[in-house]
């Protein structure tokens, strides 16, 4: 069986032209950066960075500690603490590549209006999300169908010829990635071809397991008290809706020693309840007047539209996030109510 790469002769040479007359490089990724944001942008700096490129990975800000092992980690540059240098790096490149987010105010307000002025750069997009603001770049390859933006990378990385020049740590981040977005290759990843994709990267030297345990145990115990005080505490089940809700406000958090990435994962947990096919996670930012939303589903509840009607956000169909500013959790919790009441439909229909 032949991995199909799903990318054009046109867009291979496109992406291959920019890649090959490149000399300073900045790789982009979305605000609150997940694995797949960090895998995809380290992949492709380890891959640019080994062509003799001058390439630099920076992200609006922080990214959680359990992905810091991957190689080049600590060389990231994070937009809100080093705001000089960014801008000097976006300033030089002659090209600025953009991974894992369709549109420029996923990367926050001042780091997507510095990105969008800029005018004297190529802009190439690579992602897996819906809708691509396209007018905003040179080249983009955009497959919403592909289960992350690390799976999509291989493949462009098979098109343009660079897959047997990948190095170790490349093949690990596309595999970090590849499974922290799929969770664990449970949702989103029935394609044949994403199994291909996990071979060939074996057979390039990862060691999965290790991978896995990295990601999987590098938490603290009060990341066990929050998760358990979240499930006996906050969680509010809807048992004939399918559904729950749990929140957390920033003096709860504060309570557990709160840490970025904590909550990665939490929200997935209600879904293992018999029947369950819905969860939303309510979370106050630390720092800002907003709340934070995940939303997960199974079947034909789309999380995405869900996002989109209630919480001014999107995703994927199962998976999606939005925010809510200029509320309290009191409302948060009232309009998460009325979102899984619209969906009554879906959500009680046993033949969607």
């Amino acid at each position: 069986m032949t991995l199909k790469t799903k990318i054009s002769a046109q867009e291979a040479m496109q992406v291959k032209k920019l890649f090959d007359d490149c000399k300073n490089v900045v790789i982009l990724a979305h605000q609150s950066p997940d694995g797949d944001a960090i895998g995809s942008t380290l992949a492709l700096w380890e891959y640019l960075t080994r062509k003799g490129k001058n390439a630099t990975v920076i992200v609006p800000n922080y990214f959680p500690d359990f992905l810091k092992w991957m190689s080049g980690a600590d060389k990231i540059v994070l937009f809100e603490r080093q705001k000089s240098l960014s801008y000097n790096l976006l300033n030089m490149a002659d090209l600025v590549c953009v991974l894992d987010l369709n549109m420029a105010f996923r990367m926050g307000e001042e780091l997507g209006r510095v990105f969008t002025g800029l005018r004297r750069c190529k802009k190439l997009m690579v992602d897996h999300h819906i809708e691509p603001e396209r007018k905003l770049f040179d080249t983009v390859i955009s497959r919403p169908e592909c289960s992350s933006t690390c799976e999509l990378l291989y493949r462009l990385f098979t098109a343009i010829g660079a897959v047997d020049h990948l190095s170790l740590h490349a093949a690990e981040d596309i595999y970090a990635g590849m499974y922290t977005d799929t969770g664990g290759f449970s949702f989103n990843s029935n394609d044949p071809d994403i199994f291909l994709i996990v071979a060939e990267l074996l057979r390039k030297g990862i060691d999965k397991d290790r991978i896995v345990r990295n990601i999987n145990n590098f938490f603290t115990a009060d990341r066990f008290r929050l998760m358990g005080y979240v499930l006996y505490e906050k969680l509010q089940v809807f048992p004939e809706l399918h559904a729950s809700i749990f929140s957390l406000t920033k003096e709860e958090l504060k309570r557990f020693n709160y840490l970025k990435g904590d909550m990665e994962g939490v929200v997935n947990m209600p879904l293992a309840i018999r029947g369950h096919r819905l969860s939303i996670s309510l979370r106050e930012d630390s720092e800002k007047p907003l709340i934070w939303v995940s939303i997960r589903s199974y079947d034909d509840v789309s999380a995405k539209d869900m996002a989109a009607r209630f919480f001014n956000g999107g995703g994927h169909f199962n998976a999606a996030g939005g925010r809510l500013e200029n509320m309290t959790m009191e409302q948060a919790i009232d309009v998460a109510k009325q979102a899984i009441e619209a969906f009554r439909e879906p959500l009680t229909n046993p033949n969607t």
